[in-house]
């Protein structure tokens, strides 16, 4: 294998997060000197107004959700080798900064993140979104001890996953301070520095009300800080804060002894004006922070330190090169300072341990680090490959799914049946109804009776089957499917499809129903409506028509001859366009992939497994692995074909737009596969489906209402579809319902057939 020539970088390119832009730019020239061909691309919200420029080959606007997708293109199309991502909060846009999974859900290479932060009591969207970051990541990178135990007890990481990388630092010499103190002004003083984008974090207030007990001990003093105001501060209160700090030092009558430098600096102004200070501070006031880029550069310029105990800080200090002190202790602060500033041999002395100990954290060696780790990451992914393993396929977090709710399902019906469609979450009188959606919420109906699940009211049940038995044509021995408003058939007989979908609505009402009486008349219905199915074209309706069968054929009684020899017919003519089409890289039915894929395959496996079958169920499961292959990124989320494959003939699946009935067709397929040969995967591959509706998706945005069960219309390419119909309503609750008794029962398949849910 060549060794990785060609790395990306994602970082940013502002100074609200000043540190992430530098470590950025840093260890991209440190990377691209070892011969490495390098690129970046940097996040902007274009709303602050400062220039902070880094070389940038692609540029993000954190809020738009086109220019991650479009960063992801680029990657791709330039055939690079890894992603190096600099992840901190507050960079990406969308909720936690769950926006960047739109970029790493595409992405062809592996990605090797560093984690600017780790959060030990995140919230519950932080944490969705860090372990979605670190799924889809094949090394993670923290520059502390701490952040690796963080990572392995609060998100349950692999050790092995991990590296412990530390801040790089640049090449400088040791020099003593009075050359740069010359050069900058300071002459005569004994300099105190603190650097970085103010805000109230920073602790510069407790720097400030130690500044007269060093004072009285070391009457030159004085204190430095550079750096401007923290952009989103100055957006929300101006410069307010910064004021108050200047007051302060006013009220204090040090004014003369503190110097407030409002202004960003390059990188060689920053190493002046660290060489010219004799003690660095960093005063913060919260211990949860896992990197300081400041520390680490003043701790490598040989620099005595004195710091409050923050993680990092912790960590580069301990064993006599550095001070710790109390958080918000100014008392302390001044006596370790003023100890220092008059006590040149012990400064002298931390300065020597410092700078020794910080040669194995130059940029030189840290970038060796790093393309050790990306190395690391490329070769096991194309290992990984090369062994027949396909893209690393993440699991999702398994957690408990959610309650079912039904508000919006309810809110979507009249006193006629389901509506099909919603403007957001109102019901949309202009386009009526069809036998499909009401097909599809009958059906459901009769699932929530066998999953311990509260049922529906009896009286929407009844509403669903009355839409049902209006829409059957005794005279075209057809279902009708559109209905207007105003109750009005606009067809005297539906397609194929909805035809076979509202077969398999009554074969599983007739079987499952709460009501004896509806039971009955939904096995009259089906055994009128069924015989018409054997003149049929459309593979879907044959299948949807096998779904209905294989509950039906429990109840059948005297017509079990011809129900089985209908099955055989149907089942035959599916495995027959099969073998007339499957080719080594095309595992599938027809030349293209359209909507409800995956119930093909369910069809075959559920019809092999009760008949008893293996030809069947052989087919149906290697058809399903092969989808279930397409359907997952190489981040490990789910991506439903999208509508804008169909038509396309043996090609890759387009990405979108994705839609529900998707999801819940895969989720079908896959446990009706679970139940046919056991192996768990098939259970992984459901929950990666179901999570979809949760967020683990392309776009990171849940699909779902969880209060009212609503469910949005699918995935475009930049947002998803704000309206809420009724096909996307009941795809999610039957999904739910599935998921739900999934997880409530045992780890071991069924012995002998599939749960009935799973053929629902």
């Amino acid at each position: 294998m060549s060794p990785t020539k060609r790395i990306a970088f994602i970082g940013n390119s502002l100074p609200r997060r000043c540190g992430i832009a530098t470590f950025t730019t840093d260890l991209q020239q440190a990377i691209a000197s070892s011969d490495v061909d390098t690129s970046i691309i940097a996040m902007n919200d274009h709303g602050d107004g400062y220039d902070y420029p880094i070389s940038v080959h692609c540029q993000i606007a954190d809020d738009r959700l086109e220019d991650y997708a479009r960063a992801a293109d680029f990657l791709n199309e330039g055939r690079f080798d890894v992603v190096s991502l600099q992840h901190e909060f507050g960079i990406f846009g969308g909720e936690a900064g769950g926006h960047i999974m739109t970029l790493l859900s595409r992405l062809t290479m592996p990605v090797v993140t560093t984690l600017h932060t780790v959060l030990a009591e995140p919230t519950p969207l932080q944490r969705n979104v860090m372990e979605r970051v670190v799924d889809a990541s094949a090394r993670v990178v923290v520059m502390a001890e701490k952040g690796r135990d963080l990572l392995r007890t609060v998100y349950r990481l692999p050790a092995d996953k991990i590296e412990v990388i530390a801040h790089g630092i640049p090449e400088f010499a040791f020099v003593e301070p009075d050359e740069a103190k010359k050069r900058l002004g300071f002459s005569g003083h004994s300099v105190i520095l603190t650097f970085g984008l103010l805000s109230p974090n920073k602790g510069i207030e407790v720097m400030i009300d130690a500044m007269p007990s060093i004072l009285r001990r070391r009457p030159d003093a004085i204190y430095v800080v550079l750096g401007a105001t923290h952009p989103n501060l100055v957006r929300e209160r101006g410069e307010a804060y910064r004021e108050s700090l200047m007051r302060r030092v006013r009220e204090l009558g040090v004014e003369d002894h503190v110097v407030f430098l409002d202004q960003f600096v390059d990188q060689a102004t920053l190493l002046g004006f660290i060489s010219m200070c004799d003690v660095y501070v960093t005063p913060y006031l919260n211990e949860a922070q896992m990197t300081s880029g400041t520390l680490a550069y003043s701790f490598g310029l040989g620099k005595a330190v004195v710091s409050t105990p923050y993680w990092h800080a912790r960590e580069l200090l301990a064993d006599g090169r550095g001070i710790l002190v109390p958080f918000g202790d100014p008392i302390a602060i001044g006596n370790e300072i003023a100890s220092l500033l008059t006590d040149a041999p012990r400064r002298q002395a931390m300065r020597l341990r410092a700078y020794a100990s910080s040669r194995s954290m130059t940029w030189e060696r840290t970038a060796k680090r790093y393309l050790a780790a990306f190395e690391t990451a490329r070769r096991g992914r194309m290992l990984s490959v090369i062994a027949g393993d396909g893209e690393p396929r993440p699991v999702p977090a398994m957690t408990a799914p959610p309650k079912l709710q039904t508000g919006h399902l309810l809110s979507m019906c009249d006193d006629t049946g389901l509506f099909q469609h919603a403007v957001h979450s109102v019901p949309d009188r202009a386009h009526g109804y069809c036998v499909d959606d009401n097909a599809r919420a009958l059906l459901l109906a009769s699932v929530l009776n066998g999953t311990g699940e509260p049922p529906l009211a009896d009286v929407l049940t009844a509403r669903f089957a009355s839409f049902v038995q209006h829409a059957w044509n005794p005279d075209r021995r057809r279902f009708r499917n559109f209905m207007s408003f105003d109750r009005r058939w606009l067809e005297d007989a539906g397609s194929e499809d909805s035809h076979g979908r509202t077969l398999w609505a009554l074969g599983v009402c007739a079987r499952d129903d709460a009501s004896v009486s509806r039971r009955r008349w939904a096995a009259a219905l089906f055994a009128e409506a069924l015989p018409v199915v054997e003149s049929f074209s459309s593979p879907r309706a044959w299948a949807f028509a096998l779904l209905g069968l294989d509950a039906y054929g429990t109840i059948a009684g005297g017509s079990a001859i011809a129900v089985s020899s209908l099955r055989t017919l149907l089942a035959d003519r599916l495995l027959g366009l099969m073998a007339a089409v499957e080719t080594p890289d095309w595992v599938w039915f027809e030349d293209g992939l359209s909507y409800d894929n995956a119930r093909l395959p369910q069809a075959l496996i559920a019809t092999g497994i009760s008949m008893k079958v293996p030809a069947y169920v052989e087919a149906g499961l290697r058809s399903l692995r092969w989808l279930a292959h397409l359907q997952t990124t190489p981040a490990g989320l789910f991506r439903p074909v999208g509508s804008e494959s169909f038509g396309d003939r043996r090609s890759a699946p387009k990405a979108f737009d994705q839609q529900p009935l998707e999801a819940t067709a895969t989720i079908s397929a896959c446990l009706a596969a679970w139940s046919a040969d056991g192996d768990p995967q098939w259970r992984t591959e459901a929950a990666r489906a179901f999570a979809w509706f949760l967020g683990d998706n392309d776009l990171s945005v849940p699909l779902v209402d969880l209060d009212t069960g609503a469910c949005r219309d699918g995935l475009h390419r930049d947002r998803p579809n704000e309206n809420r119909g009724g096909e996307s309503v009941v795809s999610y609750l039957l999904s739910l319902a599935e998921i739900r008794q999934l997880a409530r029962i045992s780890g071991d398949r069924p012995k002998l057939a599939p749960l009935r849910v799973l053929h629902a």
